[in-house]
């Protein structure tokens, strides 16, 4: 049987490597995370090395800054739970779901585009890196620079999204999207050569 006292010394044990590696991850040194998060490098020395317990206080801007939830920053142990908890955002009329919990690579999202009707004139936007996104249902109109296409449930598109452009539903039904945004310019489509 293992004791609780033996799980809470693992679990505090582990904590150190495990943000170590977060950081390294991210290609930060200690300096550059003591910025971003308003720690002493000193003080992420001590919790990375396991000199120096994390309080709540020191760890919510470490899960901020590395993009991860508590739980996986303190390496929790899972309820068991097969649920997915996602929190829709509302912005502009359109529903975002993330479906990525991290900060940094390819970012996931369910998004739900209302009518047409309540949207006024298409205004293009850039941002950087590429974008991919595959109708789920509905159709929806999708400027990019000078074009303008009619996308339907089934079908996907991919672009570099430096190019001004624009996605809203095409006509009086709200439009599903699944969308894939890779910061850095990452594609989402890899091709393979031939054996």
């Amino acid at each position: 049987m293992v004791r609780v006292d033996d799980f809470e010394d693992s679990v505090v044990a582990a904590f150190g490597p495990r943000l170590r590696a977060l950081r390294r991850a991210r290609g930060s040194t200690l300096a550059e995370l003591a910025e971003q998060t308003g720690l002493t490098a000193g003080t992420l020395s001590r919790l990375e090395t396991g000199k120096l317990h994390p309080t709540l206080v020191q760890l919510l801007p470490l899960a901020r800054v590395h993009g991860v939830p508590l739980d996986d920053l303190v390496g929790s142990t899972r309820t068991g739970d097969p649920r997915v908890h996602l929190t829709p955002v509302t912005r502009d009329g359109m529903v975002f779901v993330p479906l990525t919990r991290r900060a940094g690579g390819i970012q996931a999202f369910k998004v739900v585009y209302p009518p047409a009707s309540r949207w006024g004139e298409p205004a293009p936007r850039t941002h950087g890196g590429y974008e991919w996104f595959y109708v789920m249902n509905g159709s929806v109109r999708f400027l990019l620079g000078e074009r303008d296409f009619l996308l339907r449930a089934g079908e996907a598109a991919e672009f570099d999204a430096r190019v001004p452009h624009w996605i809203g539903s095409a006509d009086e039904r709200s439009a599903e999207l699944l969308i894939l945004i890779g910061p850095q310019g990452e594609k989402a489509h890899l091709t393979v050569a031939p054996g």
